[in-house]
């Protein structure tokens, strides 16, 4: 293991499963995306577990739980972060996880529900 990697265990977390264990550089944050094995995933959730070494406890690994997410070409920038969707539209929840209530599907270049709102960046 490299000294600055984390041991990792990605966790899918409907239908639940394990997707596997990796080492890692960095740290994700829920709201962030990750890339495994070509399939894009929103993290959710990111639990750490430590072990107890030589009087006191250490960081052993960390649990990402996370949700299939839609490719980065469907994604946009709004207020200084990525949600999925088109961010100009009135419907759009703003959101990392969820498109909107009205396609929560997609894609957004088609909707017929699609409304110009003014998204601000």
């Amino acid at each position: 293991m490299e000294p600055d990697s984390l041991p990792t265990e990605v966790i899918l977390t409907y239908p639940r499963r394990s997707l596997g264990k990796i080492n890692l550089d960095w740290t994700p944050q829920p709201g962030n995306y990750l890339n495994l094995e070509g399939q894009t995933y929103a993290v959710l959730e990111r639990s750490h577990r430590y072990q107890y070494k030589l009087g006191g406890y250490e960081l052993h690994k960390i649990a990402l739980y996370v949700q299939s997410a839609p490719s980065t070409a469907d994604r946009s920038l709004y207020k200084g972060r990525w949600v999925v969707g088109d961010a100009s539209c009135r419907f759009n929840a703003h959101s990392e996880i969820m498109r909107c209530a009205v396609n929560p599907e997609g894609p957004c270049d088609r909707c017929r529900h699609y409304e110009s709102f003014p998204a601000t960046q």
